[in-house]
């Protein structure tokens, strides 16, 4: 359950009982005095436990094995369990055990936390992972053509990416990229993502995206999207395959959605591929977006009479990504069906797909996850989505408020009138980063926030580092002041993946090789020059 829009702290919310505040009145908190200023030696623990050294837990993530977490700077991101200024996480196998002060637990690993925040791993509710090898390939460009000859248009998106690079794609530059991106979002705090993999030329290119995803080690939803649509792609057919050869098991790291595009002329195409998407119970992701067109479809799927049929409509399967351009009265069916959102802020404000739609969000009551898009054109980290989102909508709202008075004394700081949007707060993003996000992918009951019972995808963040120390407000901080670099360590699934700020078995420079060979591979292949200064 969700709290409502504006009460400050929209986290999990418990059918009954009143919220705790982030400082504890315990005695047990009293000690955090130690949280601000870290000393040497071991970790604080108790008899019987091992380990507070530099190596990490042994065996972490496998059944039986169990670990705390001590001393931390805890946000939950559960208002049943709370946060508190120093705690410990208990956690045995893949899950979480328990979340508060002075755990005892005899014989446990113990994981050093002092001067750490702890929290719930972020959540990508939409990355194009294949697209790797050409980050930064696309800093200026928009979405579309616009035929202005300017440097935003030429190279563009839609030609560059879609009509040029990702026909050439073979299935061993599907893996590298996708295994790639994986893992340096895991190094960067992000334990979760939907990968919108519309790179499925072929069976095979679908396989090794899968591998891909399953070898990072990351929890992960593959979103199966058409490719190019040659002859050998089965295109949705190829999703029962999929569905019964990868993802039989619902109970597994890696899941799967459907692929619902809706922006082809190819109307036959998208009815098959959202009825084949029920049928097999997926999730249905699809873009809507300014600028493609597609406003009389979406509209058509509001009011339930899209598709070749006729039949189709929207409900709570559905995850919309951007939702820009669209029309009151499919905002607020969408709303009243149930419909997610998936926000990509950096990405819409900078590529033309509109002004994210953040404010109509607010006045509908619903609330987004956050989502990166595509590395062609900007950083998928946390952190730059999350202070994205406060920036620009807080620039939105304080420019309204300004404008509600005439700039002249008496009036030039005016009391916001009524009806004008509340401010988001930084735990307002924190929330769309982690719980909604793992709402928004059906992942709810397993990611999210630190709640005993849910797998422990959980990050350490550095709060003795120089860009934020001293440690004075966590949410704050993580949202405002933290960067990729306070990522000290990651954990999915129970499993230590990142350790004192390295991946755990990871051989990144191997690794890089074969992603510049496959960067080489497909601008040779798509005639494309390189160019390091264009």
């Amino acid at each position: 359950m969700i709290g409502e829009w504006g009460d400050g702290s929209q986290e999990e919310v418990a059918p009954s009982g009143g919220r705790r505040g982030f400082l504890k009145t315990s005695a047990a908190v009293a000690a955090g005095a130690g949280l601000f200023t870290v000393g040497p030696g071991a970790a604080p623990g108790l008899a019987g436990e091992r380990g507070g050294g530099e190596r990490p837990p042994k065996d972490s993530g496998r059944p039986g094995r169990r670990y705390i977490i001590r001393g931390g700077a805890v946000m939950s991101m559960d208002s049943r369990v709370g946060d508190f200024a120093m705690a410990d996480v208990l956690v045995e196998g893949k899950k979480i055990v328990d979340v508060r002060p002075g755990i005892r637990a005899a014989g446990a690993d113990v994981i050093d936390a002092r001067g750490r925040i702890v929290m719930p791993g972020f959540v990508d509710t939409h990355h194009h992972q294949f697209e790797t090898a050409l980050r930064g390939t696309l800093a200026n460009a928009v979405l579309f053509d616009d035929h202005s000859g300017s440097p935003s248009a030429v190279p563009n998106y839609a030609d560059y990416v879609l009509k040029r690079f990702a026909p050439v794609y073979r299935p061993q530059d599907v893996h590298i990229n996708v295994l790639f991106s994986g893992l340096a979002q895991l190094d960067a705090g992000v334990t979760t993502v939907l990968d919108t993999s519309q790179i499925h030329h072929s069976p095979q290119h679908s396989d090794a995206s899968i591998q891909a995803l399953t070898d990072s080690g990351r929890r992960s939803v593959l979103q199966y999207c058409e490719g190019d649509l040659r002859a050998e792609s089965r295109y949705p057919e190829d999703a029962r395959r999929i569905r019964h050869q990868w993802f039989s098991s619902d109970d597994q790291l890696v899941s799967m959605a459907m692929g619902g595009e809706f922006y082809s002329s190819d109307e036959e195409l998208y009815s098959k591929a959202w009825k084949t998407g029920r049928e097999l119970g997926l999730q249905i992701a699809a873009h809507v977006v300014s600028g493609s067109g597609v406003r009389p479809v979406v509209d058509a799927f509001a009011k339930g009479t899209a598709g070749s049929g006729k039949d189709l409509g929207v409900g709570s399967d559905t995850l919309f990504f951007h939702m820009t351009g669209v029309s009151d009265t499919a905002w607020k069916r969408f709303r009243d069906a149930g419909v997610q959102v998936s926000m990509a802020f950096p990405i819409e404000m900078a590529m033309r797909h509109g002004t994210p739609p953040i404010l109509k969000m607010q006045e509908l009551g619903m609330q987004p996850s956050l989502s990166s898009d595509v590395e062609t054109t900007m950083a998928p980290d946390p952190f730059t989505l999350m202070r994205s989102a406060l920036t620009m909508q807080r620039m939105l709202v304080n420019e309204m408020i300004l404008e509600q008075g005439d700039f002249t004394p008496p009036n030039q700081w005016p009391t916001p009138a009524k009806g004008t949007p509340e401010l988001l707060t930084v735990r307002d993003v924190l929330r769309f980063a982690t719980l909604n996000g793992a709402e928004h992918l059906r992942l709810g009951g397993k990611a999210g926030s630190l709640t005993p019972g849910k797998e422990a995808d959980i990050v350490l963040l550095d709060a003795t580092a120089l860009n934020v120390t001293p440690l004075n407000n966590v949410p704050g901080t993580v949202v405002s002041l933290m960067d990729r670099t306070n990522v000290e360590t990651v954990i999915v699934a129970g499993k230590v993946r990142k350790w004192k700020g390295s991946l755990v078995d990871v051989d990144m420079n191997g690794l890089r090789r074969e992603l510049e060979a496959s960067r080489d591979h497909l601008f040779s292949a798509a005639g494309v020059k390189q160019d390091l200064f264009g």
